[in-house]
């Protein structure tokens, strides 16, 4: 497994991955730092693409990403991060909104545990889903980090 860090508007971004294609995308900030295992290889070549994709999406540049996306998890959670890839950019879903759109409208606390473990953050836009009253609900990097992206897509429009 390679991994890179870089810096983007929010403090240090880990991206990971390996020849099947992405499998960790993590703001490094102190309550939710992803540990770096000893046997991966720290690669900036191999990461290009995703921290250039990335940087773009902080830029208010690039609104789609085009990388390959190999996230570890159960099948349910799978299933649920590939239903987030269709919120488009700038707007936001509520976890009923996703959990019936995988076609389990009971299940919106399981859609918000599977989003609440989103390996590929901000790629798999896990900070596009909201509370069903249109609040701003729980993200791995506080409310106030969903709230800056959230806002940096709107301006973006």
């Amino acid at each position: 497994m390679y991994y890179h860090i870089f810096d983007c508007v929010f403090g240090e971004m880990l991206v990971a991955g390996d020849d099947e294609g992405l499998r960790y995308v993590n703001l490094q900030v102190p309550q939710k730092s992803f540990r770096i295992k000893e046997e991966w290889i720290r690669d900036k070549e191999a990461a290009a693409d995703v921290s250039e994709q990335l940087n773009g999406y902080f830029a208010g540049e690039l609104k789609t990403f085009d990388l390959t996306l190999t996230p570890g998890g159960t099948e349910f959670q799978k299933r649920l991060w590939k239903a987030l890839l269709h919120i488009p950019y700038g707007e936001t879903a509520s976890y009923r909104d996703i959990a019936c759109s995988i076609g389990n409208p009971l299940a919106s606390r399981a859609v918000g545990m599977a989003n609440s473990r989103n390996p590929i953050q901000i790629i798999i836009p896990c900070h596009r889903v909201i509370g069903s009253n249109g609040t701003l609900t729980g993200y791995a990097h506080g409310l106030e980090i969903k709230s800056r992206l959230l806002d940096l897509e709107a301006k973006s429009i």
